[in-house]
């Protein structure tokens, strides 16, 4: 079984050496083959140069440079295309979900009909320390809110934008070769793709920490979002 784990970084300077050096350290309690993934948006700052080193120090490890900054849901799609594993995950540059997650998406592939694993924020065994305020997590639930009113059919899970989410490899190139939406609406765009093409959806819970140091803003990437909605009801 091979693993490739894809990961968006933008401006991301502060904590991405970091959080690779505690992905690493989990990596090496697998026991099977993986790859990493580092997809880098054209940034302020030296995030190219960092991945570029950290991957550098990792046989499986690859930087990719994005050159233009579209979007969270263009990196992660960039780099879904890319990997080469039997199994495909992306996960947050901050590690937010913990990367030990990855053993129970696993599981739940390999045991069960899904083929599509996604991390539940809301799941009644879900840790979540939230380090933001109470404004992001009510946002969050009203978006997802407003995404499952407008394709009730079609998103049944309770929380989208969850940063962990798992494919097996067929799946992941069907939908993603699909996928449209650059920002961080992406994500709906991804459960709706799923559900056209027959593919099921489990999720799992996950211990998940906010960074205090996230290149979301509320306001601005909120009316972004808000657009990818409705040129998805229009498209979907």
């Amino acid at each position: 079984m091979h693993l490739s784990i894809v990961i968006p970084a933008y401006n991301e300077t502060r904590r991405l050496a970091s959080a690779m050096q505690k992905l690493a350290a989990v990596l090496e309690t697998f026991s099977f083959s993986h790859e990493v993934l580092l997809v880098v948006e054209k940034s302020g700052d030296d995030s190219l140069a960092l991945a570029q080193k950290i991957a550098a120090a990792h046989p499986n490890w690859r930087a990719i440079d994005n050159l233009v900054h579209r979007g969270k849901g263009y990196a992660v799609r960039s780099g879904m295309l890319r990997a080469t594993g039997d199994f495909i995950c992306f996960m947050d540059a901050d590690l937010s979900s913990d990367p030990a997650a990855v053993n129970d998406a696993l599981k739940v592939i390999e045991t069960t009909s899904a083929t599509v694993v996604a991390g539940n924020r809301r799941h009644p065994e879900s840790v979540v320390t939230h380090n933001q305020g109470k404004s992001r997590p009510l946002l969050s639930k009203v978006f997802n809110l407003t995404a499952r009113m407008l394709f009730p059919g079609g998103i049944k899970v309770r929380d989208t934008q969850c940063g962990f989410k798992m494919f097996r490899a067929d799946a992941a190139r069907e939908i993603f070769t699909r996928a449209r939406i650059d920002g961080f609406a992406f994500d709906i765009e991804i459960f709706l793709l799923a559900h056209r093409l027959g593919y099921e959806v489990r999720t799992i819970p996950v211990h998940w920490t906010d960074s205090p140091y996230s290149t979301v803003r509320a306001f601005r990437h909120g009316l972004q979002m808000y657009r990818d909605l409705l040129r998805l009801r229009f498209r979907m």
